[in-house]
């Protein structure tokens, strides 16, 4: 009942920027209490790197803090990550994630991954 859709990931050099966008799409996408953006290196499970919530409440990964900032458009139901200073170790799949409000529960979707590589 949502549909996202990532854009923004790529290779990038150590110390430059990008910026991750993903939007939502569906019949429950008007409906959207937290927006975020996960990760996942090679071999490991997917961890938080950024939440924003409905009310504004933001959340980030203690190692991104101060580098990344999460925003969201809630007219255009999309979220986007703004990444500065990129290390190397920031390297990974990069997750959109939506929790949306579908009657009396909430339901978790996910993007399809974009690739963020930091390299020399």
């Amino acid at each position: 009942q949502v549909q996202l859709v990532e854009s923004g990931g790529g290779l990038v050099q150590p110390g430059g920027s990008l910026r991750l966008s993903c939007a939502a799409s569906g019949r429950s996408s008007n409906n959207l209490v937290v927006m975020g953006w996960y990760r996942q290196f090679p071999g490991s499970q997917r961890e938080l790197v950024a939440t924003i919530a409905s009310d504004g409440s933001i959340n980030y990964v203690d190692s991104v803090e101060g580098r990344f900032t999460i925003s969201r458009d809630n007219a255009k139901n999309t979220v986007y990550l703004q990444m500065n200073s990129l290390k190397p170790e920031d390297t990974a799949l990069y997750y959109c994630n939506v929790k949306a409000k579908v009657g009396l529960t909430t339901r978790n979707y996910w993007g399809q991954g974009t690739q963020v590589t930091v390299s020399s």
